[in-house]
């Protein structure tokens, strides 16, 4: 790569570093917080964690439309700017119903296709991929820093610090894009990396294709229904709100040292044997989270397992969307598989909730086990290798 890409693919790699920072940081906090709200129900906490999803999902692919006609930076400004209001928003707000409406807001700023849209049009093709792999793994790290910075923010400022925080990081990422991300000097479609209108039939009718993002769907739906449990697990297994991060931090260094050997087995052509066992250690991680109430070491297990599972999906469902893709449609795939996960965390939140109102915990580990059956359900089928057609390789 040319010092201009890799400013760009680091500059760019900031800037959803910076976002992503602000969306996860309240996972650990938000739900034990929120109940505290006027008109706060198991519900409308579920709602209020999952509302970003829902807009991110909805206006993702058209924002990288509208870059199109109007350029990438002004709409990713615009985005971030949107991230900034909804922040705003949710940190002055009194009521649950306040905090929904800004984290709308915030998921209104659904700049990610334009993003990589960007970085498509700073580098060469032959360098793409490193480009996308630099994002892709500051996303990770965003996520892994959020969660255990959660505790320790929520500690010193509060959740609505944690509000004011995102959006000063949001801020920070307008001042990014304009002082080190490289001016483009031209704009095209990248097939490679965008969504294409005129691909998306073709995307909705791949099987493969749709396993897999069913697959991002679940995946997220139950990680945003699980934190409206954990905190009040760890809680009663006896570890305060802001001392939560001793568990967090030590359970994803070790999830991220057992992501290695997994992906490793993965890449040596046991894919989807490594698939679907992680999908029967996400339901087992859930398990023992149930059976553990009470009991930190059983609950630290729990959330090894889970996480450990969780890393390896995550690192490999890109992998598997980008090899059963077709090669002039893998930028339409990516845009299907994002939203996918998007829509994922918005019905986590709204169904995990409506479950916990119900059904406490119990409900709530229910909902993520029929998530992870249906899903292995599905990914049974999945075909060994990339351009299979035949129906019955599984």
């Amino acid at each position: 790569m040319t010092g201009t890409e890799r400013r760009a693919a680091l500059s760019l790699a900031g800037i959803f570093s910076l976002r992503m920072l602000g969306l996860f940081m309240i996972y650990p906090v938000f739900a034990p917080w929120a109940r505290e709200l006027p008109d706060a129900t198991a519900t409308t906490i579920g709602l209020a964690l999952g509302a970003y999803g829902l807009t991110q999902a909805l206006l993702q692919i058209p924002f990288g439309f509208l870059s199109d006609r109007v350029g990438r930076k002004p709409v990713i400004a615009m985005g971030l700017a949107l991230f900034v209001a909804g922040s705003i928003i949710a940190a002055l707000s009194t009521s649950i119903y306040g905090i929904v409406l800004g984290r709308i807001v915030q998921g209104a700023g659904a700049i990610g296709a334009t993003v990589l849209a960007l970085a498509a049009d700073l580098t060469l093709e032959e360098h793409r991929t490193k480009a996308m792999a630099i994002i892709g793994m500051t996303i990770g790290g965003a996520f892994g820093l959020a969660v255990v910075l959660g505790p320790v923010l929520n500690g010193w400022i509060g959740v609505r610090g944690i509000f004011w925080l995102t959006a000063v990081l949001a801020g920070l990422g307008i001042v990014v894009l304009y002082t080190l991300v490289p001016r483009a000097t031209s704009r095209s479609v990248h097939r490679d990396a965008e969504p294409v209108p005129a691909l998306f039939r073709r995307v909705l009718a791949d099987r493969e294709l749709l396993r897999l993002d069913f697959g991002i769907f679940s995946q997220h739906a139950i990680l945003t229904a699980s934190f409206l449990t954990i905190p009040f697990v760890l809680k009663h297994a006896g570890v305060a709100l802001h001392h939560q991060w001793w568990v967090y931090l030590p359970v994803l260094v070790l999830s991220i040292a057992l992501l290695v050997p997994g992906v490793i087995m993965a890449e040596r052509g046991r894919m989807k044997s490594v698939f679907l066992g992680s999908i029967a250690l996400l339901a087992i991680g859930q398990l023992l989270l149930l059976q553990g109430q009470g009991h930190l070491g059983i609950t630290f297990l729990a959330l090894l397992v889970f996480f450990a599972a969780f890393n390896v999906l995550e690192s490999t469902l890109p992998s598997l969307i980008s090899r059963f893709a077709p090669a002039d449609a893998k930028g339409t795939a990516m845009g299907v598989y994002s939203s996918s996960q998007f829509f994922g965390i918005f019905v986590g939140g709204v169904m995990g909730g409506w479950i916990k109102g119900h059904w406490g915990l119990d409900g709530v580990v229910a909902f993520c086990l029929a998530m992870a059956a249906l899903w292995g359900t599905t990914a049974a089928f999945m075909c060994r290798q990339s351009g299979c057609r035949d129906r019955f390789c599984v």
